[in-house]
């Protein structure tokens, strides 16, 4: 599929809730939602309820690892769209919680350039590369309550 295709599917949020229910059914339960997603950045809606919250009336920390890894995943499936496979995975999960997290939270990701770059470094050595993504979650009021870095492995198969 190409890029164009893969990214107006996953900002469809029909087709987006049914790769959930067929890929993820945790991150579908939890109510993750794709806000934006193109080329060069992500954002990952996650509701603030009852699928998504501790004892302590604040956001689970899983869950916010699940929409921050969202937000670097997929900026990484849209730049293996239209080329030869690729194996992708997550080899560290880094996070520090700066906020309760009393309320929805949007997760970001700004470098989609880097993971096109970095993919395309995989492919042409045909070695592995590592790449760490920072995944910034947000409240409402922009007040930043995390802050994830993911770290993705990328070797071509």
């Amino acid at each position: 599929m190409d890029k164009a295709t893969f990214l107006r599917r996953i900002n469809s949020p029909f087709l987006f809730r049914l790769f959930l229910i067929w890929k993820l059914p945790a991150a579908w339960f939890m109510g993750i939602r794709v806000a934006f997603c193109d080329r060069e950045r992500a954002v990952i809606r996650l509701p603030y309820g009852w699928r998504s919250q501790n004892p302590f009336r604040s956001t689970y920390f899983a869950a916010q690892c699940a929409a921050a890894e969202m937000s670097t995943g997929l900026l990484a499936l849209a730049a293996l769209q239209e080329g030869p496979p690729v194996s992708m995975l997550v080899v560290k999960m880094e996070a520090e919680f700066l906020k309760k997290a009393g309320a929805p939270l949007l997760f970001s990701c700004e470098d989609g350039l880097l993971v096109t770059a970095t993919i395309q470094q995989a492919i042409d050595s045909g070695e592995g590369r590592v790449l760490r993504l920072l995944s910034v979650g947000r409240l409402p009021d922009g007040t930043e309550a995390a802050r994830m870095w993911v770290t993705w492995s990328f070797k071509k198969k």
